[in-house]
């Protein structure tokens, strides 16, 4: 966690069996972000346990398009189950208006990866000593980047860096990302917040993350606070054997 938030609305789950793995950040005053992030992992655990059978085809080598398609969409439904849950408790207490959380996902299948996304937590591929983003950020400085609107110099110092243009649960249907690739072994995965990213250039990730999961962890974390830590921090790094 950071050093200047005193409630933590980030919320994870990591599962080496299912072979999911989450990020959330909540947003919304009175704790509401806090409830956004922990429902919304709630969801997709709920969603993706339920799809198993369909993940498991796909990790068994069932890449035909079928499969793939029902694979892709057992994240992706989750996603948008989150987004239904997170929005009808927003309405039905006037406290919570508003309330939403970022959040982003990621299915190990076998030999094969699926990431689903909303909002600006990233998963990052760590493979050969480089770090790639499988994200990409839901805000308003990242349209900005891609309209040619702004250079990544003027990005790094912008005064809408924070400003999300998708999240769950601020509407009742939300476009969610998917990415399906290929996984090797020896890859690693870092799931993170906003909070860790924006205190990290890519080329500081692969070898923090080859120091193990558990350590990764610590370090991320410590480095962020040194920077400022001015947001939560989250971090999941998972690598596959």
């Amino acid at each position: 966690m950071g050093r200047r938030r005193a409630v933590n609305q980030d919320a994870f789950y990591c599962d080496d069996t299912l072979g999911l793995y989450v990020v959330a950040d909540g947003m919304g005053g009175h704790a509401a972000g806090e409830i956004a992030s922990a429902e919304a992992v709630d969801q997709v655990l709920g969603m993706v346990a339920r799809g198993r059978g369909i993940l498991d085809r796909l990790a068994e080598g069932d890449t035909s398009e079928p499969t793939l398609r029902q694979a892709i969409r057992v994240l992706e439904s989750a996603v948008q189950a989150a987004t239904y849950m997170v929005f009808g408790l927003a309405q039905a207490d006037p406290e919570r208006q508003g309330m939403g959380t970022t959040l982003s996902a990621l299915a190990i299948c076998g030999s094969y990866g699926i990431t689903a996304q909303v909002g600006d937590s990233r998963v990052y591929l760590v493979r050969d000593g480089r770090a790639m983003s499988l994200t990409e950020d839901h805000t308003l400085v990242a349209w900005q980047l891609k309209q040619g609107i702004i250079t990544e110099e003027e990005a790094r110092v912008s005064p809408h860096r924070n400003v999300i243009t998708r999240a769950v649960g601020s509407r009742d249907y939300v476009q969610v990302d998917t990415h399906f690739f290929q996984a090797q072994t020896g890859d690693s995965f870092l799931l993170c917040s906003d909070g860790l990213h924006g205190y990290l250039d890519d080329d500081e990730i692969p070898p923090i993350v080859s120091d193990g999961p558990q350590n990764a962890v610590r370090r991320f974390i410590t480095l962020a606070n040194q920077r400022g830590g001015r947001d939560n921090i989250t971090a999941v790094v998972v690598t596959l054997d």
